[in-house]
Protein backbone atom coordinates (compact mmCIF):
# COMPACT_ATOMS: atom_id res chain seq x y z
CA UNK A 1 0.00 0.00 0.00
CA UNK A 2 0.72 3.31 -0.33
CA UNK A 3 0.15 5.92 2.26
CA UNK A 4 -0.23 10.01 1.31
CA UNK A 5 0.32 12.65 3.83
CA UNK A 6 -2.09 15.66 3.45
CA UNK A 7 -1.05 18.70 5.30
CA UNK A 8 -3.08 21.42 5.42
CA UNK A 9 -1.29 25.11 5.99
CA UNK A 10 -2.42 28.19 6.69
CA UNK A 11 0.22 30.56 7.82
CA UNK A 12 2.32 27.83 9.61
CA UNK A 13 6.14 28.79 9.07
CA UNK A 14 6.40 28.42 12.64
CA UNK A 15 5.33 24.66 12.86
CA UNK A 16 5.31 22.95 9.37
CA UNK A 17 9.22 21.93 9.50
CA UNK A 18 8.39 19.93 13.01
CA UNK A 19 5.64 18.15 11.04
CA UNK A 20 8.11 17.69 7.99
CA UNK A 21 10.82 16.77 9.83
CA UNK A 22 8.56 14.32 11.92
CA UNK A 23 7.58 12.50 8.79
CA UNK A 24 10.94 11.74 7.06
CA UNK A 25 12.14 10.79 10.60
CA UNK A 26 9.77 7.70 11.08
CA UNK A 27 10.87 7.40 7.33
CA UNK A 28 14.27 6.59 7.40
CA UNK A 29 15.68 3.15 7.11
CA UNK A 30 12.49 2.25 5.98
CA UNK A 31 11.19 1.37 2.25
CA UNK A 32 7.50 2.13 2.47
CA UNK A 33 5.63 3.77 -0.71
CA UNK A 34 4.68 7.36 0.98
CA UNK A 35 3.85 10.61 -0.24
CA UNK A 36 3.68 13.68 1.12
CA UNK A 37 1.07 17.02 0.21
CA UNK A 38 1.16 20.64 1.74
CA UNK A 39 -1.81 22.54 0.98
CA UNK A 40 -1.27 26.08 0.80
CA UNK A 41 -4.57 27.84 1.62
CA UNK A 42 -4.12 30.91 0.93
CA UNK A 43 -0.53 31.56 3.22
CA UNK A 44 0.61 35.15 3.55
CA UNK A 45 3.96 33.89 5.52
CA UNK A 46 6.80 31.60 4.81
CA UNK A 47 5.01 28.46 4.60
CA UNK A 48 5.20 27.32 1.09
CA UNK A 49 8.17 28.43 0.56
CA UNK A 50 9.63 25.98 3.76
CA UNK A 51 7.32 23.32 2.60
CA UNK A 52 9.12 23.61 -0.97
CA UNK A 53 12.18 23.08 0.24
CA UNK A 54 11.83 19.54 1.47
CA UNK A 55 12.83 17.33 -1.32
CA UNK A 56 9.99 15.20 -2.20
CA UNK A 57 7.23 17.51 -0.96
CA UNK A 58 4.44 18.62 -3.22
CA UNK A 59 3.07 21.78 -2.06
CA UNK A 60 -0.70 21.92 -3.87
CA UNK A 61 -2.56 25.48 -3.22
CA UNK A 62 -5.90 26.08 -2.59
CA UNK A 63 -7.29 29.05 -2.76
CA UNK A 64 -10.62 28.50 -0.81
CA UNK A 65 -10.15 29.30 2.69
CA UNK A 66 -11.20 26.76 5.20
CA UNK A 67 -10.00 23.39 6.81
CA UNK A 68 -12.38 21.52 4.47
CA UNK A 69 -11.47 22.66 1.24
CA UNK A 70 -7.72 22.66 2.40
CA UNK A 71 -8.27 18.57 2.83
CA UNK A 72 -10.59 18.12 0.18
CA UNK A 73 -7.45 19.69 -2.36
CA UNK A 74 -5.43 17.13 -0.61
CA UNK A 75 -7.36 13.90 -1.22
CA UNK A 76 -7.88 15.23 -4.98
CA UNK A 77 -4.37 15.22 -5.38
CA UNK A 78 -3.32 12.35 -3.28
CA UNK A 79 -2.63 9.08 -4.96
CA UNK A 80 -1.79 6.19 -1.94
CA UNK A 81 -4.40 4.03 -0.99
CA UNK A 82 -4.51 5.65 2.24
CA UNK A 83 -4.71 9.13 3.36
CA UNK A 84 -3.19 10.55 6.22
CA UNK A 85 -4.96 13.68 7.67
CA UNK A 86 -2.56 15.23 9.94
CA UNK A 87 -2.08 19.02 10.66
CA UNK A 88 0.81 21.21 9.76
CA UNK A 89 1.47 21.53 14.31
CA UNK A 90 1.27 18.18 14.42
CA UNK A 91 4.28 15.62 15.18
CA UNK A 92 4.35 11.95 14.59
CA UNK A 93 5.56 10.44 17.45
CA UNK A 94 7.67 7.35 16.89
CA UNK A 95 6.37 3.86 15.64
CA UNK A 96 3.31 5.95 13.99
CA UNK A 97 3.69 5.22 10.04
CA UNK A 98 4.07 1.37 11.27
CA UNK A 99 1.10 1.68 13.03
CA UNK A 100 -0.60 2.62 10.24
CA UNK A 101 0.51 0.42 7.79
CA UNK A 102 0.05 -2.29 9.96
CA UNK A 103 -3.81 -1.83 11.23
CA UNK A 104 -4.85 -1.60 7.81
CA UNK A 105 -2.85 -4.69 6.49
CA UNK A 106 -4.24 -6.81 9.19
CA UNK A 107 -7.64 -5.65 8.48
CA UNK A 108 -9.15 -5.08 4.87
CA UNK A 109 -12.32 -3.44 6.06
CA UNK A 110 -10.61 -1.40 7.96
CA UNK A 111 -11.26 2.52 6.48
CA UNK A 112 -10.53 4.73 8.75
CA UNK A 113 -8.44 4.82 11.84
CA UNK A 114 -7.51 7.52 14.12
CA UNK A 115 -5.68 8.17 17.88
CA UNK A 116 -5.54 10.83 20.48
CA UNK A 117 -3.24 14.13 20.52
CA UNK A 118 -1.05 15.13 22.93
CA UNK A 119 -0.37 18.32 23.98
CA UNK A 120 3.53 19.02 24.05
CA UNK A 121 3.37 23.03 25.00
CA UNK A 122 0.30 22.66 27.63
CA UNK A 123 0.85 21.92 31.36
CA UNK A 124 0.57 18.23 33.19
CA UNK A 125 -2.99 19.65 34.93
CA UNK A 126 -4.36 20.34 31.17
CA UNK A 127 -3.04 16.91 29.70
CA UNK A 128 -4.83 15.41 32.74
CA UNK A 129 -8.05 17.23 31.55
CA UNK A 130 -7.55 16.11 27.84
CA UNK A 131 -7.39 12.66 29.07
CA UNK A 132 -10.98 12.55 30.77
CA UNK A 133 -12.56 13.92 27.38
CA UNK A 134 -10.75 11.18 25.60
CA UNK A 135 -11.81 8.73 27.79
CA UNK A 136 -15.57 9.70 27.92
CA UNK A 137 -15.19 10.13 24.22
CA UNK A 138 -13.72 6.93 23.94
CA UNK A 139 -16.65 5.01 26.22
CA UNK A 140 -19.40 6.19 23.76
CA UNK A 141 -17.36 4.97 20.78
CA UNK A 142 -17.05 1.35 22.36
CA UNK A 143 -21.04 1.55 23.86
CA UNK A 144 -21.74 2.17 20.16
CA UNK A 145 -19.69 -0.69 18.60
CA UNK A 146 -21.27 -2.61 21.82
CA UNK A 147 -25.16 -2.31 20.30
CA UNK A 148 -24.14 -3.00 17.39
CA UNK A 149 -23.58 0.21 15.65
CA UNK A 150 -20.19 1.35 14.07
CA UNK A 151 -17.19 3.54 15.68
CA UNK A 152 -18.12 7.44 15.42
CA UNK A 153 -14.78 8.69 17.06
CA UNK A 154 -11.97 9.99 14.69
CA UNK A 155 -9.44 12.86 16.06
CA UNK A 156 -9.75 15.93 13.30
CA UNK A 157 -5.65 16.32 12.42
CA UNK A 158 -4.61 12.05 13.26
CA UNK A 159 -6.80 10.25 11.27
CA UNK A 160 -5.84 7.82 8.38
CA UNK A 161 -8.81 6.94 5.48
CA UNK A 162 -8.92 4.35 2.80
CA UNK A 163 -9.22 6.35 -0.06
CA UNK A 164 -11.61 3.77 -1.89
CA UNK A 165 -14.02 4.58 1.12
CA UNK A 166 -13.80 7.75 1.00
CA UNK A 167 -14.21 7.87 -2.97
CA UNK A 168 -17.57 5.92 -2.20
CA UNK A 169 -18.55 8.63 -0.10
CA UNK A 170 -17.80 11.15 -2.30
CA UNK A 171 -14.92 13.14 -0.19
CA UNK A 172 -14.81 15.90 2.38
CA UNK A 173 -18.33 17.84 3.56
CA UNK A 174 -16.89 21.36 2.63
CA UNK A 175 -20.37 22.66 3.62
CA UNK A 176 -18.61 22.07 7.16
CA UNK A 177 -16.63 25.20 8.10
CA UNK A 178 -14.17 23.52 11.38
CA UNK A 179 -16.06 21.70 14.00
CA UNK A 180 -17.48 18.89 13.48
CA UNK A 181 -15.68 17.78 10.66
CA UNK A 182 -13.65 14.80 12.29
CA UNK A 183 -17.72 13.25 13.28
CA UNK A 184 -18.98 13.87 9.59
CA UNK A 185 -15.91 11.79 8.14
CA UNK A 186 -16.67 9.57 10.95
CA UNK A 187 -20.39 9.07 10.05
CA UNK A 188 -20.11 9.29 6.66
CA UNK A 189 -16.95 6.29 6.54
CA UNK A 190 -18.72 4.06 9.00
CA UNK A 191 -21.53 3.21 6.17
CA UNK A 192 -18.94 1.89 4.45
CA UNK A 193 -16.74 -0.51 6.76
CA UNK A 194 -14.73 -0.10 9.86
CA UNK A 195 -13.66 2.82 12.46
CA UNK A 196 -10.47 2.26 14.95
CA UNK A 197 -9.75 4.89 17.51
CA UNK A 198 -6.88 3.49 19.35
CA UNK A 199 -4.75 4.75 21.86
CA UNK A 200 -1.76 3.22 19.60
CA UNK A 201 -1.89 6.11 17.79
CA UNK A 202 -0.95 9.03 19.48
CA UNK A 203 0.20 12.04 17.69
CA UNK A 204 2.19 15.14 19.56
CA UNK A 205 0.34 18.43 18.40
CA UNK A 206 0.26 22.16 19.78
CA UNK A 207 -2.52 23.04 22.47
CA UNK A 208 -2.46 27.19 21.32
CA UNK A 209 -6.23 26.79 20.54
CA UNK A 210 -7.00 25.48 24.25
CA UNK A 211 -4.79 27.99 25.74
CA UNK A 212 -5.99 30.49 24.13
CA UNK A 213 -9.36 29.65 24.05
CA UNK A 214 -9.62 27.58 28.04
CA UNK A 215 -9.61 23.80 28.23
CA UNK A 216 -12.90 23.55 29.51
CA UNK A 217 -14.37 25.73 26.99
CA UNK A 218 -12.61 23.88 23.86
CA UNK A 219 -13.42 20.55 25.09
CA UNK A 220 -17.43 21.56 26.05
CA UNK A 221 -17.49 23.07 22.68
CA UNK A 222 -15.82 20.03 20.69
CA UNK A 223 -17.97 17.82 22.71
CA UNK A 224 -21.44 19.42 21.86
CA UNK A 225 -20.51 19.46 18.19
CA UNK A 226 -19.39 15.93 18.26
CA UNK A 227 -23.18 15.31 19.62
CA UNK A 228 -24.66 18.04 17.34
CA UNK A 229 -23.51 15.80 14.45
CA UNK A 230 -24.59 12.74 15.45
CA UNK A 231 -28.02 13.66 16.17
CA UNK A 232 -28.27 16.62 13.31
CA UNK A 233 -25.95 15.77 10.97
CA UNK A 234 -24.75 19.51 11.71
CA UNK A 235 -22.04 20.91 13.73
CA UNK A 236 -23.85 23.29 16.38
CA UNK A 237 -20.98 26.18 15.79
CA UNK A 238 -20.33 27.65 12.87
CA UNK A 239 -17.86 30.17 13.11
CA UNK A 240 -14.17 29.53 14.76
CA UNK A 241 -11.58 31.63 15.95
CA UNK A 242 -8.56 30.71 13.39
CA UNK A 243 -5.64 30.83 15.69
CA UNK A 244 -3.02 29.47 13.28
CA UNK A 245 -3.00 32.93 12.02
CA UNK A 246 -1.22 36.54 12.69
CA UNK A 247 -4.57 38.28 12.81
CA UNK A 248 -7.50 35.97 14.53
CA UNK A 249 -10.73 35.76 12.32
CA UNK A 250 -14.15 34.40 12.31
Amino acid sequence: MKLSFSIPAYNEEKNIWRCLDSIFQELKGKKYQVEIIVVDNNSTDRTAEIAKSYAGVRVVPETKKGLLYARERGYETATGDLIANVDADTILTPGWIDTVFQEFEENPNLVALSGPYVYYDLPPLVQMVTKFFYSFGYIVHRFNLLFGGNGTMLQGGNFVLRKTALDAIGGFNTDIAFYGEDTDIAVRMSTVGKIKFTYRLPMKTSGRRLAEEGVVTTGFRYAINHFWMLLFKKPFTVKYGDVRAPEKTT
